[in-house]
């Protein structure tokens, strides 16, 4: 284990806030995370379950296991609750998952930075696959095929596919027919898709559904989710998976839950009370879930209109809280300057421009490419009061410290070579 390092999204963060703290200026758009307050009955939540001391079954209590199977239920994935295990976090269920299926994992490139650390923690080769013009998250179908068979020629055995929508790094989703033909290739190659829905209820348009793998390829889907994002909790450390029905999928989900019963033995008893409580998503939750998917969307566009006329490529955001842009139209003068690559970039918008971003190759993005994904939710406020401001505003673009925050973006990118 030795010379291994933290998180590069974890590293910027805690490099940038110390920073900040010594005086800098800078505007963070390096860090992933949903930066609101807790929403009051998510406390209150919190607080009732206080007195859960007892460790409680490993896979997590009947009632919140009730509960999280409701919340895919409503989600076209009929779901029975010894199909659920509740973690602290996603992450460990995915880790998990790495431990206990054989074979190596494929991924799109670029994708989440901890997927292919955790492939290789587990031992098994991370296989990137370039994603399609048309979003990010998922693998170009022509070119997975052709990884997948050229990976078995050289003695790679490709068992996991790790599919994401909406994504991190790119906060788009995957259209219903790419999912389609993804599923039919993972049918054909037989192939365990693991599809991380951390984001799904983080859709930008409102009435926008989502098309899940578990609902074509159900036998062979893996569904990951949690309340870091859509419910801004990261720090509470709560996830879920949901399971395929029938042996293999309950072999499986034992096989989970036993790496679960060593490393982290169940989900801490106050967040099971959150977690009954947030996905049976009662009525003041669900509203809570659509006003905040339209700051996000509001946000998000508002960074994705700077960068285009900054002279970047870039998608257009559908969901989560991301832009991924692409400063190739200005390869030849930023060349000028000493930036070739991801890398020198992130450290020039730094350095030079004050503006915290995360290069491109920390997801698996080609070195050499000029990408970099902005987090524009980090813009909503540094503490509980602006972020509240933010988040209840009727146009959060015209809240003083975000179009402050969306000017001085603008104004640095304005000085970049041409």
């Amino acid at each position: 284990m030795a010379g291994r390092k933290i998180s590069p999204n974890l590293a910027l963060d805690q490099l940038v806030a110390q920073r900040i703290a010594a005086g800098e200026s800078i505007v963070h758009l390096g860090f992933g995370e949903s930066r609101l307050p807790v929403f009051p009955p998510l406390l209150r939540a919190l607080t009732e379950g206080g007195d859960r001391n007892a460790y409680g079954p490993v896979v997590g209590d009947p009632a919140t296991l009730d509960s999280v199977a409701g919340y895919f239920s409503r989600r076209r994935l009929p779901t029975e609750a010894d199909q659920v295990i509740v973690a602290p976090g996603s992450k460990p269920l995915l880790m998990a998952l790495q431990l206990v299926v054989g074979g190596d994992t494929l991924l799109a490139a670029p994708s989440w930075v901890t997927y292919a650390p955790q492939a290789r923690l587990a031992g098994r080769t991370a296989l990137g696959v370039p994603v399609p013009e048309s979003c990010g998250g998922v693998p170009d179908p022509a070119a997975l095929r052709e990884t997948v068979r050229a990976a078995r020629v050289l003695g790679h055995d490709p068992r996991i596919l790790v599919l994401t929508s909406p994504d991190n790094p790119t906060g788009t989703h995957a259209p219903d027919d790419l999912v389609r033909e993804l599923c039919a290739i993972a049918e054909e190659e037989d192939l365990l898709i693991v599809s991380d829905e951390i984001y799904r209820d983080i859709l930008h348009t409102p009435g926008t559904d989502l098309l899940s793998p578990a609902e074509v390829a159900p036998r062979r889907t893996v569904v990951l989710t949690g309340l870091s994002k859509n419910l801004a909790l990261g720090g509470w450390r709560i996830g879920a998976a949901r399971f395929p029905a029938g042996g293999w999928g309950e072999r499986l989900r034992a096989d989970v839950a036993s790496v679960a019963s060593e490393i982290w033995s169940t989900l801490a008893g106050p967040m099971q009370s959150v977690a009954r409580y947030a996905f049976a998503e009662p009525p003041e939750i669900r509203e809570r879930l659509t006003e905040d998917a339209a700051l996000h969307g509001a946000v998000a566009g508002a960074v994705h209109r700077i960068m285009v006329e900054a002279g970047a490529t870039c998608r257009p955001p559908t969901g989560a809280f991301y832009v991924y842009p692409d400063f190739a139209p200005l390869r030849e003068p930023l060349a000028e300057q000493g930036i070739t690559d991801g890398a020198t970039l992130q450290h020039y918008l730094l350095e030079e421009l004050g503006v915290a971003v995360l290069s491109g190759h920390h997801f698996g993005d080609r070195p050499e490419a000029l990408r970099f994904r902005a987090a524009t939710s980090m813009l909503y406020g540094d503490t509980p009061e602006q972020q509240r401001q933010t988040q209840t505003a009727a146009d959060p673009l015209t809240v003083p410290h975000v179009a402050d925050a969306l000017v001085r973006i603008e104004q640095a990118l304005a000085k970049l070579p041409r």
